[in-house]
């Protein structure tokens, strides 16, 4: 995939691009709680927190939450919104998690493990911050268990290329498995509608998913024609809705 600079592109429209409402975050946090530990309140880590629509959710819900995120223009656009007493963002990548060993009792990964060069690397880091308690929520797309956004298929290559963004699910079960981690569940989370046909246009038309950087300009010239056209023939029909993966981890423990 061809690597993607925040500081450069799309970090003034992300946050908009990206945005979650309320329903929404309410449904993942939900999804979330479901496989952390009951007891309050648990530290956290946002890794890969971009604009911060996560992390400021994950305190209110659990407790103290650090978001942490390569990209200086992400951080400035995450610590522009209102603060709130148990958030910090840091510079950092999953590979180089600026904390201390054993501080976390989780860590969330949303739709930021396909941009980790080196995955061996972060499963390790991953696996030093968390306690022995500890757990990952990823929330991946896999080649080969990933949602088929309604939109996509408007797009030359769009199937192609957005596909191979991403690791199979085996595989990436494979690698994790084989620096010290097991599976501790997976399944899906249905996601509310993000309102018409014609208001997911607008958001696509900001351009701030990685699928859209692996494109031409013809081919996104002629994809948008083509959704153009498409959502002009019904533009208030509800945007379809689809499950989206969710893998939780922990640590092996007769692994160390």
């Amino acid at each position: 995939m061809r690597r993607i600079d925040y500081d450069t592109e799309q970090y003034q429209d992300y946050a908009r691009g990206r945005a979650l409402d309320e329903r929404q975050l309410q449904v993942w946090i939900s999804a979330f709680e479901a496989v952390l530990p009951e007891r309050r309140p648990l530290t956290g880590l946002d890794v890969g927190s971009g604009t911060g629509r996560f992390t400021p959710a994950l305190a209110r819900a659990f407790g103290p939450a650090t978001g942490v995120e390569p990209s200086v223009r992400m951080r400035e656009v995450a610590q522009a919104q209102p603060p709130h007493p148990d958030v910090r963002y840091l510079a950092g990548s999953a590979e180089d998690l600026p904390v201390p060993s054993g501080s976390a009792d989780y860590a969330l990964m949303f739709l930021s493990w396909h941009h980790v060069q080196d995955k061996p690397r972060a499963a390790r880091e991953l696996a030093r911050v968390l306690k022995p308690t500890g757990r990952l929520l990823l929330r991946a797309n896999f080649s080969d268990h990933h949602p088929r956004p309604w939109w996509l298929e408007h797009f030359p290559r769009g199937l192609e290329a957005d596909a191979s963004l991403f690791q199979p699910l085996h595989e990436v079960i494979e690698m994790f498995t084989s620096t010290g981690w097991r599976v501790a569940g997976f399944g899906t989370v249905t996601e509310p509608s993000t309102g018409t046909c014609a208001d997911m246009l607008e958001r696509l038309r900001l351009r701030t998913l990685s699928f859209f950087a692996q494109l031409s300009p013809d081919e996104l010239e002629t994809g948008f024609r083509r959704l153009e056209q498409a959502v002009a023939a019904d533009p208030d029909a509800p945007a379809p809705v689809f499950s989206e993966a969710l893998l939780t981890l922990e640590r092996d423990p007769l692994r160390g």
